[in-house]
Order: C-alpha cells, then sequence, then structure tokens
C-alpha cells in the first residue's frame, strides 16, 4: 500500500480504531485516533482559508506572503472568522488553531496553494468549499465574514476572468 497525499489519516474512536491506526502506520500512513475528527477536519479547513485565496491572488508561495507586513494580521483576522462559524456549528477546533495556521507559512514556506495552481492551470479551484463555505455558514448563522467573503468573491473573479479568456481565444 502506497499512500501519496500529505497530513495524517484520522479516525473517530471506536472498539477497532487503535488496531486499524496500528495497521495505516505500518503501512506508512501517519494515522491518529480522535474523540473529535470533526475539529480535525474544520482545522484543515481553516488552514486552507486562510492561505489558499492569499496564494492565488498574489501568486506568491505563503513564505513569500508571511515577510509582508499585515499579513500574520490577516491570517489572524481570517482564523478567528473561522473560529466564531465553527463555535456556532458547535465544532470544537484545537485550542492552537492560530498558532498552528500561521506555522503553515514556516513548514511550507515555498508552497503555492492549490487555488493557485488551479488559477494558474485554468481550472475552477476549490474556493466555494474553502471560504465559501464559510461564507455560506456564516450567513445561515446571522454571523459576519468579511475577510473571508473578499477572499471569496477576488477568486470568483479571477476564476470568471480564466473562464472569459478561454472563451475569447475560440
Amino acid at each position: 500500500m502506497r499512500h501519496y497525499g500529505r497530513g495524517e489519516l484520522a479516525l473517530g474512536a471506536s472498539p477497532v480504531s487503535e488496531s486499524l491506526a496500528d495497521l495505516f502506520e505500518r503501512a506508512g500512513i501517519p494515522t491518529q485516533v480522535s474523540d473529535n475528527v470533526a475539529g480535525m477536519l474544520w482545522a484543515k479547513l481553516v488552514i486552507n482559508c486562510a492561505w489558499n485565496a492569499m496564494s492565488a491572488i498574489t501568486r506568491q508561495p505563503y513564505g513569500v506572503l508571511m515577510a509582508v507586513e499585515g499579513t500574520r494580521a490577516l491570517v489572524t483576522m481570517i482564523v478567528d472568522e473561522c473560529r466564531a462559524v465553527a463555535r456556532v456549528c458547535a465544532v470544537t477546533l484545537p485550542d492552537d488553531i492560530t498558532a498552528s495556521t500561521l506555522a503553515i507559512a514556516e513548514t511550507m514556506a515555498g508552497q503555492h496553494s492549490s487555488t493557485a495552481q488551479d488559477l494558474a492551470r485554468g481550472r475552477p479551484g476549490e474556493i466555494e468549499h474553502l471560504n465559501g463555505f464559510i461564507v455560506r455558514q456564516a450567513q445561515a448563522h446571522g454571523i459576519a465574514t468579511p475577510i473571508n467573503h473578499a477572499l471569496l468573491v477576488q477568486i470568483r473573479a479571477l476564476e470568471q476572468r480564466h473562464a472569459t479568456s478561454d472563451m475569447s481565444s475560440c
């Protein structure tokens, strides 16, 4: 068995979870048993909301973005908006979600986001499932998420520009 993805596999707690986790670990797949799988999934969502759109809009990797004055504060605000939405959705995020989101700029400094890569290839990205999801959940609960909304609209505009330019070359 080969595992090409990054990150770790999360299994919900059950009577067989530990033995399954052990099998995955022996196959080289980092695996964690958790009673908060939803929180782990949302943590990944928050990290992607913070970095994907910014990397795509600027066409810069995470490390370069972090060197720009104000980025730390902006990422923190994005995380805070996501945290507020998670709270009303009854999801418990890790206490260190802000620190772990900021740390991505160090651990993956040269990385461009998948959204940036999709835009560069002229493909629609996953922004509707990232910042778009946060914005829709926020609206459903009467919460304002202006930064996530702004990032969503900007990526939509870039995707539309690519779609329009593809049509004009026919």
